[in-house]
């Protein structure tokens, strides 16, 4: 990917978290990225293009920090727990991802164009999930991976709004990894 692309997706990804997607106005995201709106148009195509990449690129960059954390932890349990924690913590990049996720995981209610990327990149994540919950020994892994990606979701957007603090969201989510593998 080129640097210029990334800068603008950088900056999508930034503007989504801030100001929503319908926030989220081709000039106003030139202005972020510190490039003019023709170079948008030329690496995007449409405003439709940019949220497009933007989610991409927000898969990709959750995909380098979760790939990380499950090279530090050997057991699937632990493994499993850590993956999932990491999507309920204070960082800028996670929580600008998580924000930017929600925001158009709720688009793609309007916008069909959003819905295959979304339900590609929903079926990896609970494949992973899976996995480890099959590794971990797990009785009904696909179910209890729906359940688990779904809830940090739901937490995650709770934390976001200020509906819950985020270590009561850590340990809601902590409970029910439990509570799936002791099934």
């Amino acid at each position: 990917m080129s640097p210029r692309r990334t800068q603008i997706l950088e900056a999508a990804v930034r503007v989504i978290a801030a100001h929503g997607v319908r926030g989220l106005r081709v000039e106003q995201l030139a202005a972020e990225a510190g490039v003019s709106t023709a170079l948008i148009y030329y690496h995007f195509k449409d405003r439709g293009g940019v949220l497009r990449a933007a989610l991409e690129h927000i898969n990709h960059r959750a995909q380098d920090y979760t790939d990380q954390a499950l090279a530090a932890a050997e057991d699937p349990r632990a493994q499993l727990e850590h993956l999932l924690l990491l999507e309920l913590q204070d960082v800028d990049e996670v929580r600008m991802n998580s924000i930017a996720w929600g925001e158009l995981r709720a688009s793609a209610v309007f916008d069909p164009d959003l819905r295959t990327p979304l339900t590609a990149t929903t079926r990896a994540w609970n494949a992973d999930v899976e996995t480890l919950l099959a590794e971990a020994g797990a009785t009904a892994p696909a179910l209890a991976a729906e359940h688990l990606t779904a809830l940090v979701e739901g937490l995650s957007e709770r934390w976001h709004t200020g509906s819950i603090a985020l270590d009561r969201a850590r340990a809601i989510l902590t409970h029910a990894i439990e509570r799936e593998l002791a099934a």
